[in-house]
């Protein structure tokens, strides 16, 4: 899949990554239709953040239909239209993952 990635400060790529896979029994995987950024890419752009490393996908506001979810998922199935906050979001290891699997359906 393509994604945005931080290479270092103020270097950003459209770059293609692995595909995601479902890891936890609470993840959704999630096809971002738009997404919208805010004050806090700022501080990963500007490297204000040290904990990122070359390659680390960025984004974590954005909506999309649901394509995958984990066996404890409940909330959510496939064909959901969702929004994802930032508030629902946090990264690990370079990937943004969704917190307790909350999104909010849209449809």
């Amino acid at each position: 899949m393509k994604a945005l990635c931080w290479h270092g400060k103020n270097d950003v790529r459209y770059d293609t990554v692995p595909d995601p896979a479902i890891e936890h029994p609470r993840d959704a995987i999630i096809n971002a239709s738009s997404c919208a950024i805010c004050g806090s890419d700022l501080h990963l752009y500007d490297h204000y953040i040290p904990g990122m490393s070359c390659g680390d996908v960025l984004g974590h506001e954005f909506m999309g239909e649901v394509m995958e979810v984990g066996s404890e998922t409940k909330n959510l199935k496939v064909g959901d239209r969702v929004v994802v906050p930032f508030t629902r979001v946090m990264v690990i290891s370079g990937v943004w993952k969704q917190v307790e699997g909350v999104a909010y359906p849209v449809g």
